[in-house]
């Protein structure tokens, strides 16, 4: 009976081992490729490659398992990278498991060891910003023209200093300035063409937004980080506005409808009918 159980464990290991490093990669695209490459530079956060160098691997798993916690117990090196990334801090990735942490430091480690990873660089055409692409990029964040593999619209989630008539979503974060918080075009580029946040990440794995829509909402988000609105002023402002222009239509439709019978009574009082 020992053998049997000893048996089943070593299949059952090998097998996950096997399914895992099939999909490792996967998890790797959809979870880190957006602020990491491995040997292309920094994104968002820091290169990977020969991670394992700078660090053993037990700091690896740990910071991969929970950033925050690492960064809050006071490490050198965590806060290094936090003021690195602009005090962008690395999400918690969901459905993490010590066997997945692992493949992943593992998949780094192989991938750091290629002369040139496929993970070196953003496959996101790198041309230059124009106007057109400003206007284009708008149309795609408000909605008035619709993402090409269908994914929701950026403005039901998020908003954008000066932009929708009263503002955008607040299920997501403010992204007047992300252009400048994210680090500029390359990380906040690769970020859009793989979201990797619990949220985003599942929704554009199946709806990704298309290469040919990723530069100009990059351009409209520069655009809005160059232009220094004050996002709250804006929105405050529309929102007392329409309040107001609202509140005259509900009075001038009170007294039509409610003032007439007012005056029909008064009549019947006055010529003694009541």
């Amino acid at each position: 009976m020992k053998k049997t159980y000893t048996f089943i464990i070593i299949a059952w290991t090998t097998l996950s081992s096997s399914i895992l490093g099939q999909d490792v990669e996967g998890f790797y695209k959809q979870n880190c490729a957006s602020c990491h490459t491995i040997g292309g530079g920094r994104l968002t956060g820091p290169d990977l490659k020969n991670i394992h160098l700078r660090k053993d691997e037990d700091w690896i798993k740990k910071f991969i398992a929970n950033p925050q916690a690492v960064i809050n117990s006071g490490d050198a090196y965590a806060r290094e990278l936090l003021s690195e990334s602009r005090g962008v801090v690395m999400p918690k990735v969901g459905g993490l498991t010590p066997f997945i942490i692992q493949s992943l430091v593992d998949f780094i480690i192989d991938e750091s060891s290629k002369e040139k990873s496929k993970y070196g660089s953003s496959a996101i055409a790198d041309r230059p910003l124009t106007p057109g692409d400003i206007v284009k990029g708008r149309a795609l964040f408000l909605g008035v023209t619709k993402l090409k593999n269908n994914g929701p619209t950026c403005i039901g989630c998020h908003s954008v200093a000066g932009e929708g008539l009263l503002g955008g979503g607040l299920l997501g974060p403010d992204l007047t300035n992300v252009y400048g918080r994210l680090g500029g075009k390359k990380p906040l580029a690769a970020w859009l063409a793989s979201p990797g946040s619990e949220t985003m990440g599942p929704i554009y794995q199946k709806y990704p937004i298309d290469e040919e829509e990723v530069l100009p909402l990059v351009a409209f988000f520069k655009d809005k980080t160059l232009s220094n609105v004050t996002e709250a002023g804006v929105h405050d402002f529309n929102f007392i506005i329409i309040g107001f222009v609202g509140l005259a239509i509900v009075l001038v439709l009170f007294d039509l409808f409610w003032g007439n019978r007012l005056r029909s009574i008064r009549r019947k009082m006055v010529e003694g009918k009541i």
